[in-house]
């Protein structure tokens, strides 16, 4: 991975709400997805060794737009917002759906989408909702599980099959469980991103 990219060369590039917005070159971008305080933050930042490039907020949908990061001139990280959280109105919620929707239909920098379930409970109708449309439109998966740190290790077998079971899990997707805490699947990530591009 080093020798492609230099991932602490990172920066936030700018934040969209819609399509004008956007970046207008060729870069490559993964987008990550994942319900309110899945761990989108803290994903990025590990995956950047970088503490708060992202910031992390214990107050879920904090993400209201596109968030574009610059990773080394070479590729992009794309932070859609959290999806599933109650406390938005349902205005709100309909117009993130149709910025993320959007994003994710017509946007030809797309290479994969990162997909963040909680690995300690089974995936809700949100992310079975989102995995279904990613598979319809045939978007490239990563499915990354996080807070593995927060189950025992015994269950993690276990734990993946019942996510996996739940989302009717493609076994061509990559499956990787992760933790920001001790940086359980860091490397298995990078590799399934740089695989994408």
């Amino acid at each position: 991975m080093s020798e492609f990219l230099n991932t602490h060369n990172a920066s936030i590039l700018l934040s969209a709400v819609n399509k004008s917005h956007y970046p207008q070159d060729d870069l490559p971008e993964i987008a990550l997805a994942g319900r309110s305080n899945v761990g989108k933050s803290s994903f990025i930042n590990t995956l950047l060794g970088r503490k708060n490039l992202a910031r992390t907020s214990s107050k879920p949908g904090k993400t209201q737009s596109l968030n574009f990061y610059n990773i080394d001139d070479k590729l992009r990280f794309v932070d859609v917002p959290g999806y599933g959280y109650a406390k938005v109105s349902k205005k709100e919620r309909a117009k993130w759906g149709k910025m993320i929707e959007e994003y994710l239909t017509s946007r030809e920098n797309l290479r994969a989408v990162v997909s963040l379930v909680d690995f300690r409970h089974d995936p809700s109708s949100d992310d079975v909702q989102m995995y279904d449309f990613l598979k319809y439109y045939e978007i490239p998966v990563i499915l990354v599980a996080t807070k593995a740190d927060k189950v025992p290790r015994g269950k993690w077998n276990k734990q993946e099959s019942a996510i996996k079971k739940k989302l009717d899990f493609d076994s061509n997707d990559a499956f990787i469980i992760f933790s920001s805490v001790d940086r359980t699947g860091l490397d298995t990530s990078w590799d399934a991103i740089l695989e994408s591009l």
